[in-house]
């Protein structure tokens, strides 16, 4: 599990001056429900300020990929990418918001967020 950090790649923050948005989006996630071994999809929202780093895409598609056989629930999978993509790019703030497709008629939006520790 801890080697799908591994993947992420950053590139340095040409403005790390200014506060600007980044916002990416990620229609196609995927895992898989722990409980049924069903696949789940989702798209995830991605809405942060860099520092120092961002976030390189096709790293983050490959990361992202690796969870489509990964038996996780919606809580754990939103908090836990968010957790890894902290970590790689130290951003000032970054939110992630995780919408899954209907199941059994039910829908469920997860939004993490995280905010850099003023210094």
């Amino acid at each position: 599990m801890d080697s799908f950090r591994e993947t992420l790649e950053t590139f340095e923050n040409s403005y790390p001056a200014r506060d600007y948005e980044i916002c990416i989006e990620c229609p196609e996630f995927t895992s898989v429900c722990p409980k049924t071994g069903q696949p789940d999809f989702g798209k995830l929202t991605f809405v942060y300020v860099p520092d120092k780093l961002c976030v390189e895409l096709k790293s983050l598609k490959l990361y992202l990929q690796q969870f489509r056989n990964e038996g996780i629930f919606y809580e754990n999978v939103t908090n836990r990418i968010l957790d890894d993509l902290v970590a790689a790019t130290q951003p000032k703030e970054m939110t992630l918001i995780a919408e899954f497709s209907p199941r059994g008629g039910i829908t469920s939006t997860i939004t993490a967020t995280y905010t850099a520790m003023s210094q």
